[in-house]
């Protein structure tokens, strides 16, 4: 490895020569262009378990794209390691499926549902730390979706408010999330029941202020058309609070505070 030493400083790749810094280290850097190309990595034999390998993680990334999807009209409330901590959670997932050959292996949320529970769509601001009352989930009858029930509670003790914040609401989201498998027709993991995957609900509380006691919330969050989850369907069970302050009539939406956790999958 050459080390560059004039006052010429650049990155990339110039013929075979490639510069580039290196983290922790003075200067920059120079070396060899190498390993494996693009068509040896698609069709070399001892390439086949690299293959195996990125067609799963493909399948896990577009699994956990459909649940990001599905939240984002709750967006504000993801940080940027959503994607890689969501994928990371689905080949975990992924690893389940005995019934298939490597890099054809299903990816069945239904079976191990425990495996999405209690995760926090921002790692830095969990749910239990922001929101300590207790609440509970029902299921509603047949998985149409869920209903959030909050006893009343003092905000003042069972909050963390961000400074500044006049008032709160409560948020219950369901999404239904299908069973991914491999298609032999596309190649590609495709879900098993594309009609229902990505299906939401969602219902907020009215506007709550911070410095009174906060009154019983019942949030019933239902999918459309009373949709009923067929067998290769989870739901995705997300409850969530946002933080405002109100000016004048208007109430403008914290950029941090809030929190939102994916608290049962059924």
């Amino acid at each position: 490895m050459a080390r560059q030493k004039g006052l010429i400083k650049y990155v990339g790749t110039i013929g075979d020569v490639r510069h580039f810094k290196i983290k922790g280290e003075k200067g920059y850097f120079a070396g060899l262009v190498g390993g494996p190309t693009a068509d040896q990595v698609l069709t070399a034999d001892e390439f086949k378990r690299t293959r195996e390998n990125m067609a799963e993680f493909a399948g896990c990334a577009k699994v956990g794209k459909a649940i990001r999807t599905a939240f984002s009209p709750l967006k504000h409330m993801f940080n940027r390691r959503l994607t890689g901590t969501l994928t990371a959670i689905i080949k975990r997932i992924n690893l389940e499926d005995a019934s298939e050959a490597r890099g054809q292996r299903a990816i069945l949320i239904t079976q191990v549902p425990q495996q999405l529970q209690g995760l926090d769509f921002n790692q830095n601001i969990s749910l239990s730390t922001v929101l300590r009352t207790p609440f509970d989930l029902v299921e509603l009858d047949a998985r149409k979706g869920s209903t959030l029930v909050v006893p009343k509670f003092n905000p003042q003790n069972l909050l963390t408010v961000p400074s500044g914040a006049s008032h709160f609401r409560l948020v219950n989201a369901v999404a239904a999330i299908s069973d991914y498998a491999l298609s032999p027709e596309t190649g590609n993991y495709e879900p098993k029941n594309a009609e229902q995957n990505g299906m939401t609900g969602t219902a907020f509380s009215d506007y709550i202020e911070v410095n009174k006691e906060a009154p019983d919330v019942s949030l019933e969050a239902r999918f459309l058309n009373d949709m009923e989850p067929a067998a290769e369907v989870s739901v995705l069970n997300a409850v969530g609070i946002e933080f405002f302050q109100k000016v004048g009539d208007n109430y403008y939406l914290f950029a941090s505070g809030n929190a939102m956790q994916l608290v049962d999958v059924f």
